[in-house]
């Protein structure tokens, strides 16, 4: 039976197929619509083009950047709104006349990573998401952690620990709150904290920094010095085996030497050996992860 995942994003939604041995059969993109109907048919149409093209039906996982409520089965705190208030699983599972299994995106992240990625071998990992949006998951012995209420790795909506004078209150988060790490750690929050309000695209800054640009080697430090303290709350909770950064922010090369240089200062230990690891399959985790959310039973 093939093993068939969906990660939901904001503007694209990719489809990829697994075999029993977890090799990728198939991948696809396709715009995401900007409504609810669309975002089932536009799952159900990729989900039923792999198979014809296969020749075969799998189960069907899906990331989305939200979680299903625990007690009435709806979608909340996607930032992709017109998500929020859908029973997305049971509408899925309708329209493709199977069960569907949902989970955070960041959720399907750790477990792909966990599986067979940078987090292989590790037995509790704690997967980030640094890109549009900041998020993670945690897999414990193979297992997704989502806790009681399904908020398990909810990280990115929690506020920047020890913040200096400088940094109160913070800029208002989308879901209503001021000083989330969303709105500090994204990508977006990096590149308005470099060259101001309005400005979303991160990308360049490192290339700018190492060509002379110190506007953008401190806005990168200052990011890294977040960063270390961010994850240090998380091991003075969580203590995992590993982190491990996807995300399009976890290409800068500068994070894996420069974070744990830092967070030691904030960790109530007397050592730190905690790995900082880079996501080894890149943005085709969430993909992968979301395929694997059948696995074990």
């Amino acid at each position: 039976m093939l093993r068939i995942g969906i990660d939901l994003g904001g503007t694209k939604t990719e489809v990829a197929a697994l075999d029993a041995s977890g090799a990728v059969l198939l991948r696809r993109r396709a715009p995401t619509a900007p409504d609810y109907r669309g975002v089932i048919e536009g799952i159900a149409a990729l989900v039923e083009g792999a198979e014809a093209e296969l020749g075969g039906r799998g189960t069907v996982g899906v990331g989305i950047p939200g979680s299903p409520s625990p007690t009435t089965g709806l979608v909340r705190g996607a930032n992709s709104t017109w998500l929020n208030g859908g029973r997305l699983d049971e509408d899925l599972a309708a329209r493709l006349g199977r069960p569907v299994r949902l989970s955070n995106d960041a959720n399907c992240l750790a477990m792909s990573e966990a599986a067979d990625g940078a987090g292989a071998g590790y037995g509790t990992v704690f997967a980030v998401i640094l890109g549009t949006g900041v998020g993670a998951g945690i897999v414990k012995d193979g297992r997704i952690h989502e806790g009681r209420n399904r908020i398990g790795g909810e990280w990115g909506h929690n506020p920047l620990p020890w913040m200096r004078p400088e940094e109160f209150p913070g800029a208002t988060c989308w879901c209503g709150r001021v000083g989330c790490l969303e709105t500090i750690l994204s990508g977006p929050g990096l590149a308005a904290d470099a060259d101001g309000p309005g400005e979303r695209d991160a990308s360049g800054l490192p290339a700018r920094a190492a060509a002379g640009d110190t506007v953008a080697a401190a806005a990168l430090e200052r990011h890294a010095h977040r960063l270390a303290r961010a994850l240090a709350a998380v091991m003075n909770i969580l203590d995992p085996d590993c982190i491990v950064l996807g995300g399009g922010l976890s290409n800068m090369a500068h994070l894996y030497e420069r974070v744990p240089a830092l967070w030691g200062e904030w960790v109530f230990s007397d050592a730190v050996t905690t790995p900082l690891l880079r996501a080894r399959h890149g943005d085709s985790s969430g993909v992968l992860g979301a395929a694997r959310l059948w696995d074990g039973t």
